[in-house]
């Protein structure tokens, strides 16, 4: 029993260090030893376990307060890479990081098809390419993420993804038996949480709802710091709240969705009557359009954005968070939503609520998904070395 104590109480301590390291770097051991009250032989033997793991390398002598000069630690980032893949509707973006979720390449394709079977074997040569990004590292590729626009379990099987029409689909069983590594299957709403979560806007609040608006719509929820993912794995799924009982049919087979009000496809509906017949229009073609002031395409993106700020106004009442980030593909049309999300929230919210949130748009766009994805990964590679005290 003794022994045990003694080694769950070093793992924690060797977590510490390695987190100082990470969050510090450089830093030198004194200084690992002032910051977190360990003595200065502790912090020696855990760094020196750290360095033959290849996760923590010297870099030279930094200033002397006085007497020796201090050798100088850094995190070795490269010492391993994630991947993470988001795995959109019409296209799959996948990037490879090192494990401080630096983007060190991306690959994109648009893609019409959704077969289950043709989806895979294009996932699997994108992450086959990207993962040749890895090789010389002493650990290689640790990890792969995916987030996919359905509802998936605790147990990452995919339960249904309506606008791919998969049901039970089991995606993380085929890449565990094609890559033989960790794979982490999530709501892409939820893997951009956490990637403005961990990266980018969101770094500095504790409760925030990032809602993501592509073809579809949804949401994750971060309380407490926190990614609440529900009792069975499937919250977040506003895109799915009637705000029209009597509505369209939508693919869920619930009527008047609001995302057949919000998202993308709502709005190519909207703008389609200003085009000539079977002409293909895509979100850049309106932004272009957007910047020349196109009355009919300015119009659609405003009352867009009042369905939006309709719904934000039931999430900020139902969750009072401190912060609401828009991701995903609306990401880039912040200058057009902006302005009638918030016009829509200042009529109807209370100003107790209004005044204590912060409608934010992502900070990585279109990335936050996969790098969510990727800082998964990382994060359960790191869970052996690391302890986690609540």
């Amino acid at each position: 029993m003794k022994t045990g104590d003694q080694g769950l109480v070093r793992k924690i301590n060797k977590s510490i260090v390695l987190n100082k390291i990470q969050t510090e770097s450089p830093v030198s051991r004194a200084q690992i030893s002032k910051i977190t009250g360990l003595n200065k032989a502790t912090v020696s033997s855990l760094v020196s376990e750290l360095m033959e793991e290849h996760f923590v390398g010297e870099i030279g002598v930094g200033l002397s307060s006085g007497g020796r000069r201090p050798t100088m630690l850094f995190f070795n980032k490269n010492a391993g890479y994630s991947i993470g893949v988001d795995l959109g509707v019409n296209y799959i973006l996948a990037v490879i990081t090192d494990l401080q979720g630096n983007i060190i390449n991306k690959q994109k394709i648009e893609t019409d098809e959704t077969e289950p079977e043709i989806i895979f074997l294009k996932v699997k040569n994108l992450i086959r390419l990207l993962q040749q990004e890895a090789s010389g590292s002493p650990y290689g590729l640790v990890g792969i993420g995916l987030g996919v626009p359905g509802m998936i379990d605790n147990n990452g099987l995919i339960l249904f993804a309506p606008n791919l029409n998969w049901h039970r689909v089991d995606l993380k069983k085929y890449l565990e038996k094609e890559f033989r590594l960790p794979v982490t299957i999530e709501n892409e709403a939820k893997a951009g949480a956490h990637g403005e979560k961990i990266y980018g806007a969101g770094q500095n609040v504790s409760d925030l709802i990032y809602v993501s608006i592509g073809i579809g719509i949804g949401a994750g929820i971060i309380i407490n710091d926190r990614l609440h993912k529900g009792s069975t794995g499937i919250s977040g799924e506003i895109g799915h709240v009637s705000i029209d009982s009597q509505g369209k049919k939508c693919p869920c087979g619930n009527r008047g969705c609001w995302e057949l009000y919000s998202s993308e496809a709502a709005l190519m509906d909207k703008v389609r009557p200003i085009f000539p017949p079977g002409t293909r229009i895509n979100l850049e073609m309106l932004i272009k359009m957007a910047m020349e002031n196109h009355h009919g395409v300015l119009n659609a993106l405003d009352q867009i954005g009042e369905y939006i700020g309709i719904v934000l106004t039931n999430i900020v009442n139902t969750f009072n968070p401190e912060q609401i980030i828009i991701g995903n593909r609306f990401a880039v049309l912040e200058p057009w939503l902006r302005n009638p999300i918030q016009r829509v929230l200042q009529q109807r919210l209370l100003p107790y609520y209004h005044d204590s949130f912060e409608l934010k748009f992502s900070e990585h766009g279109m990335l936050s998904c996969a790098l969510g994805c990727a800082a998964f990964s990382i994060e359960q590679f790191f869970s052996e070395s690391r302890v986690t005290v609540v």
